[in-house]
């Protein structure tokens, strides 16, 4: 067992040397650029609504499912056409149970077409070349609100032989582009009492008061924020009768939203995404790569002729450990995220080095802002 180890390098950090070093490039000017209203809000009272249903998909070349849910569907949509079949003379694997799922918007009418998720309930390979037929849409008050039909496209492709198969993506799950049709329509009511409610995706006060300053700036004292999600709007005077018109000319105005300090790592992808105003404490910080590298081959033990012994396989296994890559970094109190990967890139740091480097600094307390895992 060897193991090598590099030097320590200390680097201090400070803003003066975070800016000549400028590893990254990144441009942090504006952490919170202007954005329109109507990108970072829903109206109040105009909502989508999800629908769901059970199908059946046919036409499948022989990758469909045998279990006793399809058979049962598939005598009961043959009974509804007059023909009674028997559970044993039903032997195809060219039909699949689908569950289906899709998003009734708001402001749509009837007659109208949405999309259609479509995933395989049973033991199916693959919805590939299927034919969804004509399926109900239910909401959650049991009622049907559009209805699904058309032939499914799937991302993913399955194909097998008698030596092998190969499968690219998720043949199982498809989607029907526009293949519902709306049956019934949903009232969107986003007015009352002469009032407009706006919700905020990301709840923030900050945020919420700056969407009531503009919108006062331009239309009067009107808006006010209720809490950290909701403002509430007076429709002013000339609007009364023609809410819409004040949501096409207030959605358009800009506003720079504010947010809670935060990053958020994947560990199994290796993602990290850091917001700009992240600050960290004073703290040091040290770590290093640990490589454990094992080799295993396997010889040949070969007996000597006439000496009736057995040839027989030994494997031996070689093992090498690596420790590489150590760093000693010393941040002061003024360091800010981006500051830290600026340096951490010009070291070579991989993003996984970045997590790990991250969590040690949020466990130790010196990391302001809240660390998201995902």
């Amino acid at each position: 067992m060897k193991k090598f180890f590099n030097a320590i390098i200390l680097i201090l950090i400070n803003i003066n040397v975070a800016y000549a070093l400028n590893y990254s490039g990144m441009d942090f000017s504006e952490v919170h650029p202007s954005v329109r209203i109507k990108d970072i809000v829903d109206i109040e009272g105009a909502r989508g609504n999800q629908l769901s249903g059970i199908g059946l998909v046919t036409g499948l070349n022989g990758t469909g499912d045998n279990s006793t849910m399809a058979i049962q569907m598939m005598r009961n949509m043959m009974r509804n056409f007059g023909v009674t079949l028997d559970a044993r003379s039903v032997r195809t694997r060219n039909i699949a149970v689908v569950s289906l799922t899709a998003m009734l918007p708001p402001y749509v009418r009837a007659g109208q077409k949405i999309d259609v998720n479509v995933s395989t309930m049973g033991n199916a390979s693959s919805l590939q070349g299927g034919v969804l037929v004509q399926s109900p849409l239910r909401a959650a008050d049991g009622k049907v609100y559009a209805v699904a039909q058309g032939p499914v496209m799937v991302g993913g492709m399955s194909a097998q032989g008698r030596g092998g198969s190969s499968t690219q993506n998720i043949p199982t799950v498809g989607r029907l582009p526009g293949g519902a049709i709306i049956e019934r329509e949903v009232p969107s009511e986003y007015t009352s009492r002469g009032q407009i409610a706006l919700l905020l995706h990301d709840p923030d006060f900050t945020t919420a008061q700056r969407i009531a300053d503009v919108i006062n700036r331009y239309f009067g004292a009107v808006a006010f924020p209720s809490d950290a999600g909701r403002v509430v709007v007076n429709l002013p005077g000339p609007y009364v009768a023609a809410p819409t018109a004040f949501l096409a000319n207030m959605e358009k105005l800009e506003i720079t939203p504010d947010t809670s300090a935060k990053v958020a790592v994947n560990e199994r992808t290796g993602t990290v995404v850091m917001g700009g105003d992240v600050k960290i404490s004073s703290v040091a910080v040290s770590h290093g790569n640990l490589t454990v590298t094992i080799d295993e081959t396997e010889n040949v033990s070969q007996p000597e002729p006439f000496s009736e012994g057995q040839t027989v396989a030994t494997p031996q296994t070689n093992i090498g450990v690596n420790e590489e890559g150590s760093h000693m970094i010393a941040m002061p109190a003024t360091t800010t995220v981006r500051d830290l990967v600026r340096v951490l890139n010009g070291l070579s740091a991989t993003p996984r080095d970045i997590i790990e480097i991250l969590q040690a600094i949020d466990r130790a307390g010196a990391l302001h802002g809240e660390l998201v895992t995902m």
